[in-house]
């Protein structure tokens, strides 16, 4: 069992730069949570912060009911699996696997029968006797989280594993590192830049900006149900199309050059608002093609499947639509499209306008 529970931290270093704000999280047994932002967000001195590699400078953090806020970063059963790897260059793929219980002065016994267990695991099995420089980056990354699995920590901490790989070996990776977690049932805290790792390998996700968090939910609440605008432009890709000063009159939002048709239940969410301005969103995957709003094209990019067109809409205003196959139009083009699911933020917060409830 591993629940961890981190209650108002904050970061202050001695410059007296505050990196973390009141951050407050229940982590279930299990649970793998992912923390993602910009950088210089506060993530990574998050995760620091729960290593022990930080010093807390205010708020609690708590490991199966225990306060751990001041208990030295070897004796809080965590491990930690960092962006370069950390391994020994003179040491075997097994030594490297072995040092943690090695100087713990384990039984050897012991010692080889985990190390093969999460050899195993990991698909390493046959590359126990080489050196690390003979194995690729993603090997590497592996030999890193088996290190991690033989100490059989209460939590595994990921600091932007998968940074350092190729787009190929990036997703090779997070399938293994979400296989790891169904298999071991661990818990495990992750912090990445990268939404995509976010948004597939998380149970839930802290999305942070500027120290503070800005949401906390589940992958398909944080991309259909976004907080503010900051959510709603980082999760997703591409990212979400805004249209400031967009007034709400005769049942209609006018601004930005063009108008934009609201269904009734629209209507009904923005009712407080009429006659005044707020900033619309659409997903480019919520534009469709044959309708009524004059899109001039700029450029497509043929994905396949899917094509990214971009162009100007109203006055000017940039839109990407994500259109379903492989669209033709040229440089110029008029195209029409029409807004499908539409994200209402208040223009002063930039919190999300949403009827109670929804």
């Amino acid at each position: 069992m591993a629940e961890l529970k981190l209650q108002h931290l904050d970061k202050i270093y001695d410059n007296k730069v505050q990196a973390v704000f009141d951050f407050n999280l229940d982590v279930s047994d299990g649970e793998l949570i992912v923390l993602v932002g910009p950088s210089g967000c506060g993530k990574s001195t998050t995760l620091r912060m729960v290593a022990g590699l930080e010093d807390i400078s205010a708020g609690h953090l708590l490991l199966d009911g225990k306060d751990i806020t001041q208990t030295p970063a070897k004796d809080r059963d965590m491990a930690m699996v960092f962006q370069n790897y950390a391994l020994y260059g003179h040491m075997t793929i097994y030594e490297n696997m072995a040092f943690s219980l090695t100087l713990r002065k384990e039984d050897p016994n012991v010692i080889h029968k985990k190390v093969l267990a999460a050899a195993e695991i990991l698909g390493l099995t046959s590359q126990l006797n080489k050196k690390p420089a003979q194995l690729s980056g993603g090997q590497r990354q592996r030999v890193a989280m088996g290190r991690s699995i033989v100490r059989n920590p209460k939590v595994f901490l990921f600091d932007e594993p998968l940074s350092n790989l190729d787009a190929k070996l990036r997703g090779a990776t997070r399938r293994e590192i979400l296989l790891l977690h169904k298999r071991l049932k661990a818990t495990m805290l992750y912090v990445t830049h990268d939404q995509t790792e976010a948004l597939t390998l998380a149970d839930r996700i802290v999305c942070m900006s500027m120290g503070h968090v800005q949401q906390v939910g589940t992958p398909l609440e944080l991309y259909d149900r976004p907080n503010n605008t900051f959510v709603a432009g980082f999760i997703g890709l591409p990212p979400m199309n805004f249209y400031p000063d967009m007034l709400f009159e005769d049942g209609k939002l006018k601004g930005n050059g063009f108008e934009a048709e609201l269904s009734d239940e629209e209507k009904d969410t923005l009712k407080d608002y009429y006659g005044k301005q707020i900033i619309l969103g659409v997903r480019p995957e919520n534009i469709t093609a044959d309708g009524p709003l004059q899109v001039k094209v700029v450029n497509n990019e043929n994905l396949g499947m899917n094509t990214l067109v971009h162009g100007t809409v109203g006055n000017g205003a940039h839109l990407v639509a994500k259109l379903r196959g492989w669209a033709e139009y040229k440089n110029g083009d008029i195209a029409g499209m029409q807004f499908g699911r539409k994200h209402f933020f208040d223009k002063e917060t930039t919190n999300a306008i949403r009827k109670e409830g929804k």
